[in-house]
């Protein structure tokens, strides 16, 4: 392997999540009396926190319901975490075989800090990740750079030997600012064009894809 360590994006990445985030915000915006959105529709409101998912999702010029709306998906969501997420097919097996090459690995996502630790836990159980971070106050979210390159500092490791595999625009855009190889997978939230588009150096289809493109990576 090239790359010494290897930062996963956490939803639309490794594990599946769309499902329970629609079910949890469909909940609150039902709530709150406003219409829902069929579930594929989600694909374009995550990615940037959940603040701006909550903004994306409530009717334009109603955005003052996008706070109680937040608070009302937070409760839900935190009771349904595990009703329909799971990893995705290959993941586990991927992970094990970068930690048996003594890759070190990491999560960084933008969801909220305590749901992607309850999450990765739960779902890649055994998993020896050096570092697992979601959204924390007072560090920017992606794309801004500070948190993998953070996470790099803290493990010791300049960003030239570190790879940052995700699903979005945002991951990609993230890679690119850190000066990290940005490996995008399309079973997540958007295709492969896109990530292309955004600074992606290779793109995975599946599983066995990802793993090789960590394997080929050159700077």
């Amino acid at each position: 392997m090239q790359l010494r360590a290897v930062f996963f994006d956490l939803d639309g990445t490794l594990v599946d999540s769309l499902g329970d985030i629609a079910d949890a915000m469909n909940h609150a915006l039902a709530h709150h009396g406003l219409p829902t959105h069929q579930e594929p529709a989600y694909r374009r409101f995550v990615g940037e926190g959940v603040r701006e998912l909550a903004r994306r999702a409530v009717p334009a010029g109603r955005e003052d319901l996008a706070a109680p709306v937040l608070e009302t998906y937070r409760a839900y969501y935190d009771e349904h975490l595990f009703d329909r997420t799971a990893s995705y097919p290959g993941i586990p097996a991927l992970l094990a075989t970068l930690a048996e090459q003594q890759v070190v690995m990491g999560v960084l996502s933008n969801k909220s800090d305590s749901f992607v630790k309850r999450l990765v836990e739960r779902l890649l159980p055994g998993v020896a990740f050096a570092r697992v971070y979601g959204e924390r106050p007072g560090v920017p979210r992606k794309p801004d750079p500070t948190a993998v390159l953070g996470m790099a500092a803290e493990l010791e490791l300049v960003p030239g030997v570190c790879g940052f595999v995700g699903d979005t625009a945002v991951d990609m855009e993230t890679a690119r600012a850190a000066g990290m190889y940005g490996v995008g997978v399309t079973w997540g939230f958007r295709d492969a064009e896109e990530l292309h588009a955004h600074g992606a150096r290779a793109v995975a289809t599946t599983a066995d894809e990802l793993l090789a493109a960590l394997r080929s990576a050159r700077f």
